[in-house]
């Protein structure tokens, strides 16, 4: 076997983080994450999962144990990561194209290629017609969309996304999960998806890890077809795959 292929793309081992005055959120996570695949990570509100997702970015740091990325960097902010909020934290005084560009504007002068290079995301993602716009002009799901395109635009090695469709209606919510794994499967993006949803986290990974009372109490991995379709949702494996996490989140609680 090669070892390097053997390596984690994100190794998290031992990690602790305790807010002050309350026991541990996160308490001795351990969760290795393979390179291209898409990690779901879900839980009850409050188990610590939103902590952990913030460990992951370096916008944490642990108490006690350590996460490394593949290179054996330890997790922190930089273009090897995109972060997608649980609201789409748009500039409202920018225009779409701009606000896709900001992660670009921040390092350096938007080149005519990265400009091209957000044409080319806004397009994939169906809004092509809307990147001279502003968010006010925009609905909810457009301006998630917007969101997921400024997150890629560097083509972070790593992304991760925070319940970003919760607040949205089931519909939009169908089609912006369909747009995510397309995207991330094409440009082989590893992803850390932080949901309550478990119907979602067993649609969209390829594993699905349970937290409870800030421990991983199960890791999961979701043998379904690909690329997969909103009709699978009504099929006999789908259902079977979301009793099993069902059952783990319920026997973490017992």
């Amino acid at each position: 076997m090669n070892t390097a292929s053997a390596l984690p793309f994100l190794d998290i081992e031992r990690v602790v983080y305790t807010y002050p005055g309350r026991p541990p959120i996160v308490d001795g996570i351990d969760w290795r994450l393979e390179a291209g695949g898409f990690h779901c990570l879900v839980g009850r509100s409050g188990c610590g999962k939103t902590t952990l997702l913030k460990l992951a970015a370096g916008l944490l740091t642990p108490q006690s144990g350590h996460i490394r990325l593949w290179d054996g960097a330890l997790a922190a902010p930089g273009p090897q990561l995109g972060y997608v909020f649980q609201a789409p934290t748009l500039l409202e005084w920018r225009r779409v194209i701009d606000n896709v560009l900001l992660p670009v504007s921040l390092q350096r002068r938007p080149s005519s290629e990265d400009t091209a290079h957000a044409h080319e995301l806004l397009a994939m993602l169906g809004l092509s017609d809307h990147a001279e716009h502003y968010p006010r002009q925009l609905s909810g799901g457009q301006q998630s969309r917007v969101a997921l395109a400024r997150a890629l635009i560097l083509a972070p090695a790593l992304l991760l996304l925070d319940e970003p469709f919760a607040a949205l209606d089931a519909i939009t919510r169908g089609e912006l999960q369909d747009d995510l794994m397309r995207m991330c499967r094409l440009r082989k993006t590893t992803v850390l998806f932080v949901t309550h949803d478990i119907s979602e986290a067993v649609y969209l990974g390829d594993r699905v890890a349970v937290m409870h009372q800030g421990r991983m109490v199960a890791d999961l991995h979701v043998d379904l077809p690909s690329p997969r379709t909103q009709s699978m949702r009504h099929g006999a494996a789908f259902n079977a795959y979301c009793a099993q996490v069902f059952a783990s989140m319920n026997g973490a609680r017992a």
